[in-house]
């Protein structure tokens, strides 16, 4: 069956879950970026505060030095600014046939 630009070859979507906080400019470009990303690739998003219960778990557990903690299906992507070409790898090696203008 041949794939369309951004379709996934699984049958559940990823995962990105952003810890995020208060006046993060990071945050926000985070968040921009993978609101044009699931425009073209099938992808959930879960966004977390990081003073919550879970937050801080995540934090404490990834090490983030930085806002925003980025996680691919709990895999570590990114702390700070986000690391689209590493998403990108990332979401490749599930199935995805996203192109890097995606996210541009």
């Amino acid at each position: 069956m041949p794939s369309t630009p951004g379709q996934l070859k699984s049958l559940t979507d990823p995962v990105v879950t952003v810890v995020r906080s208060p006046a993060c400019h990071l945050c926000d470009a985070a968040l921009d970026t993978l609101d044009r990303l699931r425009e073209r690739t099938p992808l959930r998003l879960r966004v977390l505060e990081a003073r919550s219960d879970e937050g801080q778990q995540l934090v404490a557990e990834h090490r983030a030095a930085m806002s925003p903690l980025v996680l691919l299906d709990g895999e570590f992507v990114s702390s700070g600014r986000l690391r689209t070409g590493r998403l990108l790898d990332l979401l490749r090696q599930r199935g995805a046939d996203v192109p890097l203008t995606a996210v541009r």
